[in-house]
Protein backbone atom coordinates (compact mmCIF):
# COMPACT_ATOMS: atom_id res chain seq x y z
CA UNK A 1 0.00 0.00 0.00
CA UNK A 2 1.44 3.72 -0.88
CA UNK A 3 1.53 5.95 1.64
CA UNK A 4 -0.05 9.33 1.21
CA UNK A 5 2.59 11.57 1.52
CA UNK A 6 0.93 14.54 1.13
CA UNK A 7 -1.11 14.25 4.29
CA UNK A 8 1.94 13.39 5.97
CA UNK A 9 4.09 16.37 4.13
CA UNK A 10 0.98 18.69 5.31
CA UNK A 11 1.23 16.97 9.02
CA UNK A 12 5.13 17.44 9.01
CA UNK A 13 4.81 21.33 7.71
CA UNK A 14 2.20 22.01 10.86
CA UNK A 15 4.53 20.99 13.00
CA UNK A 16 7.52 22.45 11.66
CA UNK A 17 5.91 25.66 11.95
CA UNK A 18 4.97 24.98 15.86
CA UNK A 19 8.36 24.10 16.60
CA UNK A 20 9.60 27.41 15.21
CA UNK A 21 7.32 29.25 17.18
CA UNK A 22 8.57 27.29 19.98
CA UNK A 23 12.51 28.28 19.07
CA UNK A 24 12.20 31.28 19.02
CA UNK A 25 10.78 31.70 22.60
CA UNK A 26 13.93 30.44 23.96
CA UNK A 27 16.80 30.84 20.83
CA UNK A 28 17.86 32.64 18.14
CA UNK A 29 19.13 31.31 14.70
CA UNK A 30 22.76 30.99 15.14
CA UNK A 31 24.38 33.82 12.44
CA UNK A 32 26.99 31.74 11.50
CA UNK A 33 25.25 28.93 11.07
CA UNK A 34 21.41 28.96 10.14
CA UNK A 35 20.66 26.03 10.77
CA UNK A 36 21.40 26.13 14.42
CA UNK A 37 20.05 27.59 17.13
CA UNK A 38 21.21 28.43 20.22
CA UNK A 39 19.92 29.88 23.50
CA UNK A 40 19.08 33.38 24.47
CA UNK A 41 20.61 34.81 27.71
CA UNK A 42 17.88 36.61 30.05
CA UNK A 43 16.58 40.30 28.36
CA UNK A 44 17.86 41.29 32.51
CA UNK A 45 19.96 43.98 32.39
CA UNK A 46 22.71 42.34 34.48
CA UNK A 47 24.87 45.28 34.80
CA UNK A 48 24.22 46.99 38.48
CA UNK A 49 22.53 43.84 39.40
CA UNK A 50 22.50 41.98 42.55
CA UNK A 51 24.25 38.50 42.59
CA UNK A 52 20.37 36.43 42.78
CA UNK A 53 19.62 38.75 39.70
CA UNK A 54 22.52 37.27 38.16
CA UNK A 55 21.95 34.00 39.07
CA UNK A 56 18.40 34.09 37.84
CA UNK A 57 19.88 35.18 34.46
CA UNK A 58 22.00 32.04 34.23
CA UNK A 59 19.40 29.47 35.40
CA UNK A 60 16.89 31.03 32.95
CA UNK A 61 19.54 30.83 29.99
CA UNK A 62 20.35 27.11 31.16
CA UNK A 63 16.67 26.36 30.91
CA UNK A 64 16.34 28.23 27.78
CA UNK A 65 19.67 25.47 26.54
CA UNK A 66 17.54 22.83 27.37
CA UNK A 67 14.19 23.65 26.33
CA UNK A 68 16.39 24.35 22.68
CA UNK A 69 18.24 21.11 22.60
CA UNK A 70 14.95 19.29 22.83
CA UNK A 71 12.99 21.36 19.89
CA UNK A 72 16.35 21.31 17.98
CA UNK A 73 16.50 17.79 17.90
CA UNK A 74 12.45 17.49 16.77
CA UNK A 75 12.88 20.39 14.65
CA UNK A 76 15.83 18.54 12.34
CA UNK A 77 14.04 15.07 12.74
CA UNK A 78 10.79 17.23 11.01
CA UNK A 79 12.95 18.66 8.78
CA UNK A 80 14.80 15.12 7.44
CA UNK A 81 11.05 13.97 7.02
CA UNK A 82 10.49 16.85 4.59
CA UNK A 83 13.64 16.48 3.00
CA UNK A 84 12.41 12.75 2.91
CA UNK A 85 9.53 13.41 0.92
CA UNK A 86 11.31 15.73 -1.82
CA UNK A 87 13.75 12.54 -2.24
CA UNK A 88 10.77 9.96 -2.39
CA UNK A 89 12.08 7.70 -0.06
CA UNK A 90 10.23 9.01 2.56
CA UNK A 91 8.13 6.25 5.23
CA UNK A 92 11.34 3.67 4.66
CA UNK A 93 13.10 1.93 7.81
CA UNK A 94 16.61 3.37 8.07
CA UNK A 95 17.55 -0.04 9.17
CA UNK A 96 15.71 -2.77 7.11
CA UNK A 97 14.28 -0.41 4.05
CA UNK A 98 10.83 -1.76 4.54
CA UNK A 99 8.00 0.14 4.33
CA UNK A 100 7.34 2.14 7.97
CA UNK A 101 3.83 1.39 9.30
CA UNK A 102 1.57 4.13 8.34
CA UNK A 103 0.21 3.93 12.33
CA UNK A 104 3.65 4.41 13.25
CA UNK A 105 3.67 7.11 10.53
CA UNK A 106 0.41 8.89 11.96
CA UNK A 107 2.12 8.55 15.94
CA UNK A 108 5.03 10.37 14.90
CA UNK A 109 5.17 11.74 10.72
CA UNK A 110 9.22 11.96 11.32
CA UNK A 111 9.70 8.24 12.21
CA UNK A 112 12.54 6.84 10.95
CA UNK A 113 12.22 2.84 11.77
CA UNK A 114 9.48 0.57 11.15
CA UNK A 115 8.21 -0.64 14.92
CA UNK A 116 10.11 -3.58 14.61
CA UNK A 117 13.21 -1.58 14.43
CA UNK A 118 11.84 1.52 16.88
CA UNK A 119 14.26 0.77 19.99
Amino acid sequence: MAINTEHFKQKLELEKKALEAELVKVGRKNPDNPSDWEAVPSERDVSQADENTVADGITEYEENNAILNTLESRYKDIRSGLDKIAKGVYGTCQVCKKEIEEERLEANPAARTCMEHMN
